[in-house]
């Protein structure tokens, strides 16, 4: 049975190229358009799409707006379609806050060198998201209220969020609230996401306190022009710090560095003195820049076993052999659970090769990690 698609952008150009594009594939049909968010709603409601691509900036209702009615009237999975600026990325970040569940470049080559890969990525995203498996609500931010609550309150969980979906992933068990002594089996937390990680590592990050005792490394699949405005954001709502890593930052616990997007980060060094190395990285066989195999090897290389290392909701498989290393060396890998994933890609990539040792709803993850670390 095809997945129904609801095309939404105030370009009648634009709407024709994507509707064509999406049209081509037989596992997709487009049963109808909008030229702004107030139209889409309506849409939505009269057509009952599987999925809705929607434009961020439109007339009359703007994306973000149509997304939030959206998704408070009939949740569905929403591809934003977002420029890669800036403002863009700001845009686009407030939109997977209201709910959306990915994004992808406006101009098309941006996703990829050849029209061909371009048309496939876009397919093969839209059917991703319509899979039964992905979450139809998910946990939701106030910035204003998450901030406030999360620098004040490190140890509970962030009030703002709305747990609104399946029982394994609705219920959070209070976190624990103090730390009596850093688990020395560990010197380093690990995390690697793709599809949804936005959300996913803004529920995480948000409930860890500010003396952490170990650096995070994170490789979110993302845009360059996107990663610093994430960084920025979730430094924002975080007690602790969180940057866009840069060539030669020195690990420093209480600290989360995110690879910058379209490039490469590995750890180098010994573990106690590591560092980051950023590099362009023009290898036509490495699909993903940043990649969490690459970030995960390097650092099985310098830390061995020390390593917790998590692999979060996401398309495809990047991580399962970066996870390999880090398991044969010593290290633990969990794995974000099916019900909690928008897209059950990578976290089933490293459960079913047998690399994972636990598998997480996503309201649980921080609260097994401070446990994990030494936190009661």
């Amino acid at each position: 049975m095809a997945v129904k698609v609801l095309v939404v952008d105030d370009s009648a150009f634009f709407r024709r190229r994507v509707t064509e594009i999406l049209s081509a594939h037989a596992g997709i049909e487009v049963i109808g358009t909008a030229n702004n968010g107030e139209e889409a709603v309506a849409q939505v409601m009269a057509l009952r799409p599987d999925v809705v691509t929607m434009d961020v900036e439109m007339p009359v209702m703007d994306g973000i707006t149509a997304v939030k009615a959206i998704m408070a009237k009939r949740p569905m999975p929403i591809l934003m379609f977002s420029s890669l600026t800036h403002e863009g990325a700001k845009a686009t970040l407030d939109a997977l806050e209201a709910g959306a569940a990915d994004f992808l470049p406006k101009k098309f080559e941006d996703i990829a060198r050849q029209r061909d890969d371009a048309v496939n990525v876009l397919q093969q995203r839209v059917l991703a998201i319509a899979k039964p498996s992905t979450r139809l609500t998910r946990p939701t931010f106030s910035r204003a209220n998450t901030e406030s609550t999360a620098r004040t309150r490190p140890s509970t969980t962030d009030p703002s969020v709305s747990h609104r979906s399946s029982a394994s992933s609705s219920v959070s068990t209070p976190l624990p609230k103090s730390l009596t002594a850093a688990n020395s089996r560990y010197q380093l937390f690990a995390i690697g996401t793709s599809t949804g990680g936005p959300v996913a590592l803004q529920t995480i990050l948000t409930q860890l306190p500010a003396n952490f005792p170990y650096p995070i490394v994170m490789v979110q699949h993302m845009p360059a022009a996107f990663t610093r405005a994430f960084a920025q954001r979730l430094n924002g709502l975080c007690q602790i710090e969180v940057k866009e890593a840069e060539d030669g930052d020195s690990l420093k616990p209480g600290c989360a560095y995110l690879a910058p997007g379209g490039k490469q980060m590995l750890v180098d060094g010994r573990s106690g003195a590591a560092r980051l190395r950023i590099h362009e990285d023009k290898d036509p066989r490495i699909t993903y820049r940043p990649s969490v195999d690459i970030t995960f090897a390097s650092a099985a290389k310098v830390y061995g076993g020390k390593v917790l290392g998590i692999i979060l909701t996401g398309m495809g498989a990047d991580g399962r052999e970066g996870s390999r290393l880090l398991k044969q060396a010593g290290a633990e890998i969990w794995a974000q659970d099916e019900a909690s994933c928008v897209v059950y890609g990578m976290p089933m990539a490293v459960t079913q090769a047998g690399i994972a040792s636990k598998s997480l709803a996503l309201n649980d993850v921080a609260g097994q990690v401070l446990r994990e670390v030494g936190f009661r």
